[in-house]
């Protein structure tokens, strides 16, 4: 993990389900040092959706976490190998029966997680790293 002079936070992480919780952990520490507890259920909801779907992208390889503040709110990124930008689904009203709770299609019902990102953030995108792979972002407004 490396915290710059103004706080911020860039850490590595293993595009593995254990390193949701562990991005989760320490932005949650950082949000709360900063003083920033209005913010906190959102932007740990942003780096979990933000988080998985960096590690469903690359699977076992290396992800990077940035959270950084500046004078138009907090920024949360992440970066993946993936060349790949994110789709979002189109937006359709979803009914229970609609659903298919079986065991084995239970974890084909995501996909969502764009739309939550979009909903709490004040802004967020997708852009490619000139070295390869990708940035998603979102900015909170605290």
């Amino acid at each position: 993990m490396v915290m710059t002079a103004t706080g911020d936070l860039l850490i590595p992480l293993m595009g593995t389900p254990a390193s949701v919780g562990l991005a989760r952990t320490l932005v949650d520490a950082r949000i709360r040092k900063w003083g920033y507890f209005h913010i906190l259920d959102n932007a740990l909801l942003i780096v979990s959706e933000l988080v998985t779907n960096a590690g469903e992208q690359t699977r076992h390889k290396e992800l990077r976490l940035q959270l950084s503040r500046d004078a138009h709110g907090v920024v949360i990124a992440v970066w993946d190998a993936a060349c790949e930008l994110p789709r979002v689904k189109p937006m359709t009203e979803l009914t229970l029966e609609e659903l298919d709770l079986s065991e084995q299609a239970f974890d084909d019902n995501g996909g969502w997680g764009l739309h939550i990102v979009k909903a709490l953030s004040a802004a967020c995108g997708a852009t490619r790293d000139p070295g390869g792979g990708k940035w998603v972002w979102a900015r909170i407004v605290p």
